[in-house]
Formats: C-alpha cells, structure tokens, sequence
C-alpha cells in the first residue's frame, strides 16, 4: 500500500508539471515570426531615409540624410521637398539625422532635428535645431545645441532624438570617432546622452551642472554611438541602443549620471579581431540590458502599442543595418530575456517607428519606407 501511494504521488506530480508545460507553451510566443508579416512600399527613396515622425493631422515627416526633409500628406503615397533647412555638412556617415515634434505641438509648432554641422575649418560635429513648419517652408530657426566635438572624420555623429513625459527633450551623439577622449570625459562633448528643456536651456537637475567645467547638457555618458532611442510607454523611460565595433552592440535604459562604460568596458573587439579592452564589467559601470555578439549595427527602435501586432504588442523592435531584418526583442518588466527575428532579406535597415494609425513603419537605405503588414490568415 505504502508504494502505491508513493506511485499515485509520483503520477499526479508528473501530471502537473506537464500540465504546467503545456499551459506554457500555449502562451509562450511563437518561435517564428518571420512568416507571419509581409511588407510593402510606402514611399520609395533611393537614398536613406533616416528619421519619421507625424503631425497631429496624420501627415508624416522624414528625414533623408543626403539632407532633405520630406513631407507625406495623409492618404497620399508621394513626398514633397520642405525648403528653408541649414546648410548640412553631408558625407560618411552624417547628415540630416533624426526628426521629432514637441509633445505639444498643436499649441507650440515646434519640430526639431538633429544633422552634422560644418565650421569654418571644415571640420563637422553633430547639431540640433528646432524650427516651426510654416506650408512647405521652416521658419523661426533656432540651435539649440552644438556639441563641441569638431573633427574631420565622418563617423558616429549618432544622433537619435526623444521626448521624455515631462517635455524635456533626450539626443545622443556618438563618440566621432575618439573613443580614448571623448566618451568619458565629462567635460568633452560626444560619446553621451543629453538632456535638455525644449528651448535649449539646461535643466537645473541635469547631474552635472555643478561641475565647473563638465557640459552641463550631458545626462549620460560612456556611449560609442547611439542610434536607437525611445521613450518607454509605461514607465516614460528613455532607452537607447547603440553600436559596438566588432560585437558588442547594446541595448541600455538611461539614467541620470550613469557611466556606460565605453571604451573602458566592452562584448567588442576591434575589427580587425584585437582587443582594446578585456573587460566586460567594471565598478561603477552600467551592464547592459542586452548585447548582441556578433554585431548586428542596430538603427531604429520602437516600442508596440499596437493591437494591430498582438505577437509582438509590448515589447521592442530593432533594425538591423548589417542583416537587412527587423527583430523583437521580448521583454519582462525592464528586462529583455530574448529575441526573435520578425522579417529578414530586408537589406539595410534604419529605422523603425510606430505610426499613429497603428502601423510599423521600416524605413530601408537605397528603397524608402514600408509598412509592416500581418499577413492575412
């Protein structure tokens, strides 16, 4: 009896982990997406198209770097010109960069750009300006800032843009190229994350405006070149990712003050295959919250609200310039605990955002920007 009893035990513990596992699997996300979704063409570009945002009339706005801002009225599927852009050091890889509008826009008017910025040494940083959209023509032009990191390379300008949920504006700006100067000095520019008020003025709780001599701007630093940032929509959190060199790309939510650890820390190698650091963690230096190794050169990022994608709703998605695809990176609170790849064959992707109707826009160097499409069952 006493063995029956310890059998019967046995069996309803089994029966219940396997029920466990198949209530599991039911829920559990299924492992390919890359047949589930189709896209099509928006509006072709043959250069890249780098940043979108919306009007509250539903009419979209992008950025091309080779330095053109275009408009797309709502309904329509042709791009106009705006005129009345500054003068855009274009080359390598700068240009104009991202685009956003003021989280009040009806009332204000404001829309803002990032774009590499020439002086008269013909060297290039990275800028940002605000301007008003007055029919097809910018008026009432303002910088409101000009990072200080003028050079005559042509890498990693960054620059993503963002609003946070109380209006300050977030921007990020690679390291140009200088990774053993400017990202961990504090009183350099580049390499960092900025924050500041929507009219450029530095914010009296950004950490470092007690520092005599740090740029008061900076709300983050030890970055190689962020060129994905979004706001969460839960937490109003802003995240970013950035490139590594070879591996080491990573996906970081920003704090205040924080030291990410470029070049100091690194997945990354050089790419010719030495090693500038062998550290992978330090003291002081935050991990990130996911890295890919080998790199994949993410650009774009956004995260889903919308029920029109019920596999990938909450959760992130990422472009990848170096695989032409378009992966979810699946996420538990603040923790990102997989990924899967929703479209691939895409070729360069740089940019991802969620429109207002509810669509993922993709926007694909040398063709334009599509729509992604769940496929109909």
């Amino acid at each position: 009896m006493y063995f029956l009893g310890l059998n019967r035990k046995y069996m309803v513990i089994k029966l219940a982990v396997l029920l466990s596992l198949l209530s599991f699997m039911s829920q559990a996300e299924p492992l390919d997406l890359k047949n589930q979704y189709i896209t099509e063409l928006y509006i072709a570009d043959t250069n890249v198209p780098w940043g979108m945002t919306w009007l509250p009339n539903g009419d979209m706005l992008f950025t091309v770097r080779s330095g053109q801002l275009k408009i797309v009225k709502k309904g329509e599927h042709q791009a106009r010109n705006i005129l009345g852009l500054p003068s855009i050091a274009i080359g390598g890889q700068g240009g104009l960069l991202d685009i956003v509008i003021h989280p009040d826009f009806t009332s204000n008017g404001w829309l803002y750009f990032s774009f590499s910025k020439i002086d008269s040494n013909r060297n290039k940083s990275t800028a940002v300006m605000r301007a008003k959209l007055k029919g097809m023509q910018l008026i009432d032009q303002e910088e409101i800032y000009v990072s200080d990191a003028y050079n005559a390379g042509g890498r990693h300008f960054g620059s993503r843009l963002a609003f946070d949920n109380h209006g300050y504006l977030y921007f990020s700006i690679g390291d140009r190229g200088q990774r053993d100067l400017n990202p961990q000095d504090i009183n350099r520019d580049a390499g960092k994350v900025y924050r500041l008020h929507d009219d450029g003025r530095i914010p009296s709780d950004n950490p470092f405006v007690k520092n005599e001599s740090a740029k008061k701007a900076v709300f983050s630093y030890g970055h190689r070149n962020p060129q994905g940032m979004a706001k969460h929509p839960v937490t109003g959190k802003i995240w970013i990712h950035e490139h590594g060199p070879r591996g080491g790309d990573e996906v970081n939510l920003i704090d205040k003050g924080k030291n990410y650890g470029w070049p100091l820390v690194s997945y990354g190698v050089n790419y010719s295959g030495t090693r500038f650091t062998d550290l992978t963690e330090k003291k002081g230096m935050v991990q990130p919250l996911w890295h890919w190794t080998p790199s994949i050169a993410p650009s774009g990022m956004a995260f889903v609200t919308s029920d029109k994608y019920p596999n990938l709703n909450g959760n992130i998605l990422v472009g990848s310039l170096k695989f032409g695809q378009v992966i979810m990176l699946k996420l538990d609170g603040t923790q990102v605990i997989n990924q899967v790849t929703v479209k691939d064959q895409l070729v360069r992707v740089r940019n991802i955002k969620q429109g207002p109707d509810g669509i993922i826009y993709i926007a694909i160097d040398g063709q334009g920007i599509f729509k992604l499409i769940p496929k109909l069952k």
